[in-house]
């Protein structure tokens, strides 16, 4: 009998252990007593570097950072010169000439810190050949099914126009890239020609000078769908109990798959649910009451969203 509530004992004990760290995952910890510590630019830091570099320590349970900066100062501001949530503890900002102050806080759903201690810094002017322009969109790495897309990028104060390039073989060969544009502004519209990884990157100029070139970013265009999808269970017309494994081939290209489910007329989606996306070739159903006929197919999507043909459409008949 001892051992019998000894046992008793330390399942309950982990059994409120479970519900706590549950509990913990569901209620988002406060975050309003805690501090955001600024790292880089240091008060008081001088450059000639037209980009400044803001960096800052994460702060645990924190979702994003309002990051702020100001001419000259908070105290008597001349104007907001930045004011922008972003998700990690650095951002790259490129600004003209002048005194700036800069602060962050921290935030998550629930609660947020006050504001960092305000620093100070100065852009000093200089020539635009040691500056460099910051790309905007599309982001690095980014996937695409669309053929024609916006670039964009930060402006770069002394620069009077921009140079574009375009290429798929990393401007190993000047000669060779795909597209070479001068623009006044700060986007262009370019159309792929066909799909492949591509590179970009930008260059500040204007009559007396030659500003570096940006990093290189990658883009892929890929308007290609994925191949069908072939439904390997269950059998059509098959009677089956609750819970039914639908299950599928995997396809090559698929980074995810769309999962429809009908009810007996074959047409109508079964509830809100579905169509759904599944990150594996099986998904459990268990739904629905005994001698419902469900009918069922499943396509592939790819990373730039291009969705396949669906499979045949099969049924089964809830025992």
């Amino acid at each position: 009998m001892k051992k019998c509530r000894t046992l008793y004992a330390v399942t309950a004990c982990l059994a409120c252990a479970a519900l706590l760290s549950s509990c913990d995952e569901l209620i988002e910890p406060s975050i309003n007593k805690q501090q955001v510590r600024l790292e880089a630019p240091a008060d008081q830091y001088a450059g000639t570097s037209y980009t400044v570099n803001f960096w800052w320590d994460a702060v645990d349970h924190a979702r994003s950072y309002r990051l702020q900066v100001v001419t000259p100062n908070f105290t008597s501001p001349g104007s907001l010169v930045l004011d922008t949530v972003v998700t990690g503890n650095k951002f790259a900002f490129s600004l003209s000439p002048g005194s700036f102050q800069w602060r962050v806080m921290a935030q998550n759903g629930s609660s947020a810190t006050a504001f960092s201690a305000a620093r100070n810094f100065t852009v000093a002017a200089s020539s635009i050949k040691q500056q460099t322009v910051q790309l905007s969109l599309p982001a690095n790495n980014d996937v695409t099914n669309q053929s024609t897309v916006v670039f964009s990028w930060g402006s770069l104060y002394g620069a009077t126009l921009y140079r574009f390039e375009i290429d798929t073989n990393n401007f190993t060969n000047p000669n060779t890239v795909v597209s070479n544009q001068a623009i006044p502004g700060q986007q262009i519209s370019f159309t792929f020609p066909k799909d492949q990884v591509y590179q970009w990157r930008v260059r500040a100029e204007n009559d007396t000078a030659v500003a570096q070139w940006s990093a290189v970013n990658s883009v892929t265009f890929d308007h290609t769908p994925p191949r069908q999808v072939s439904v390997v269970a269950p059998v059509s017309g098959q009677t089956l109990p609750l819970p039914v494994s639908l299950q599928w081939t995997a396809a090559a290209t698929a980074a995810r798959y769309r999962l429809y489910v009908f009810k007996s007329d074959s047409t109508s989606a079964y509830n809100a649910n579905f169509p759904m996306l599944v990150n594996s070739t099986s998904y459990t159903f268990n739904l629905g009451r005994s001698g419902d006929r469900v009918y069922w197919k499943v396509s592939a999507v790819d990373a730039a969203g291009n969705e396949g043909q669906a499979s045949v459409l099969r049924n089964f008949v809830l025992q």
